[in-house]
C-alpha cells in the first residue's frame, strides 16, 4: 500500500512539472492588462507580421528584440514558436510574434506602443 501511494504521488508531482508555466504574464497598466515578461518589460505586437510568421528582419530586431524562447520550450494552447529573422525561436500569443522594445529600460515601460503606426503593445 505504501508503494502504491508512493507511487501515485511520484506521478502526480511527475505531471504537474509537466505543464509549463507561460512564457509571459499578463500586468495591470494605464491601458488595461498587457502582456509583459516576468522581469515586467512590455511585449508588443508588429501590424506587418503574419499568422505565426514574424516579419521583422535583422534590422529591424536590434530595435525591436523578439522575445525568444528556451532551447527546450513547447508550444501550448495559445502559446507558439515561431522563427525570428535571427534564426531563433520566438514566441507568439495568439498567432502574433512578440518583441520587446530597446528603449524600454525599466519595468512598466511603454515607450514603443503606436511606434510608426505599426507597433502596438501586446493584450
Amino acid at each position: 500500500m505504501k508503494t502504491l501511494l508512493l507511487s501515485m504521488a511520484v506521478l502526480a508531482t511527475s505531471a504537474l512539472s509537466a505543464f509549463a508555466a507561460e512564457p509571459a504574464k499578463m500586468v495591470d497598466t494605464k491601458m488595461g492588462k498587457i502582456l509583459a515578461t516576468e522581469k515586467g518589460m512590455t511585449l508588443y505586437t508588429f501590424d506587418k507580421d503574419a499568422k505565426d510568421k514574424s516579419n521583422c528582419d535583422k534590422a529591424c530586431l536590434k530595435k525591436w528584440p523578439a522575445f525568444h524562447a528556451a532551447a527546450k520550450a513547447k508550444a501550448e494552447g495559445d502559446w507558439t514558436l515561431v522563427k525570428a529573422a535571427d534564426g531563433k525561436e520566438m514566441w507568439a500569443y495568439e498567432g502574433k510574434p512578440l518583441y520587446m522594445f530597446v528603449d524600454d529600460k525599466m519595468e512598466g515601460d511603454m515607450k514603443g506602443d503606436g511606434m510608426g503606426g505599426v507597433w502596438h503593445v501586446a493584450k
